[in-house]
């Protein structure tokens, strides 16, 4: 079980406030971590760290604006100065816009690209540029069952994770040379309040506990194991890849 401990070992959670990030801080911590919360609202990340400290993780917070480049390499250099080399880094900023393709806000549109695949881009880049030279480092992409399937009135989204996928696999081109692991993970539908809307339409909601071969919503708890299987040294020699973890629902037509 050594292979999962992450005892030793600092973790940059973006978008971890609430959902499933701070859902995956609570997983880092408790297999050993330091977990940094990142975000772009101090009150609420010390609330959420202050929560994790209370049974017991260290947390600590970095208050920044990941669809901002500046802001972004700001931070990045601000952590390892003053708090401690990033080991891993998850990628979990997020954001939803519905609607017809067709009527689609063209602001929506950039909101959602610099939230969902910009911020990606910023983040690891600026992490994988100390992650290099000392030849190691984790970073876990947040993708989505999007990044393989579509419905209607979420195209923009299904682009944005489509991208995230593939431009998982590109880093993996790039850095696995240097000893960087990059991987994601694609949760299914959740609970969480991105999708509340979806959770309380009782017409989706039995098309949804219908389409997934497990019969249920996705709980947090879930995604708990592939976050730190693929942050361990268990996963050592994954790369590239985007683990599922969604009920069957990619798998099933």
């Amino acid at each position: 079980m050594t292979l999962f401990d992450l005892t030793g070992r600092t973790a940059l959670i973006t978008g971890a406030s609430r959902g499933i990030g701070h859902s995956l801080a609570e997983a880092l911590a408790a297999a050993g971590a330091r977990v940094i919360l990142n975000g772009r609202t101090r009150g609420t990340l010390e609330a959420a760290a202050a929560r994790l400290v209370a049974v017991g993780a260290q947390a600590d917070v970095a208050v920044f604006d990941v669809t901002q480049p500046d802001a972004v390499n700001a931070g990045i250099e601000a952590i390892e100065r003053d708090l401690a080399p990033i080991d891993i880094l998850v990628n979990n900023a997020g954001i939803q816009r519905r609607g017809p393709l067709d009527q689609f806000k063209d602001s929506d549109w950039r909101e959602l690209m610099a939230t969902n695949l910009d911020s990606v881009y910023y983040v690891s880049k600026a992490v994988a540029r100390h992650m290099i030279p000392r030849g190691r480092g984790k970073i876990i992409n947040i993708g989505s069952v999007q990044c393989e399937l579509a419905r209607p009135g979420i195209a923009p989204y299904t682009a944005s994770k489509g991208a995230v996928k593939n431009l998982t696999k590109g880093m993996c081109a790039d850095w696995a040379r240097h000893g960087l692991q990059v991987n994601a993970i694609g949760p299914g539908y959740f609970d969480t309040p991105l999708n509340k809307a979806l959770v309380e339409d009782p017409v989706f909601d039995e098309w949804l506990r219908k389409r997934t071969p497990a019969g249920r919503w996705g709980r947090l708890e879930d995604l708990h194991g592939a976050a730190v299987f693929l942050a361990s040294s268990a996963s050592d020699f994954v790369n590239g890849q985007t683990l599922f973890v969604d009920g069957g629902i990619v798998s099933v037509i």
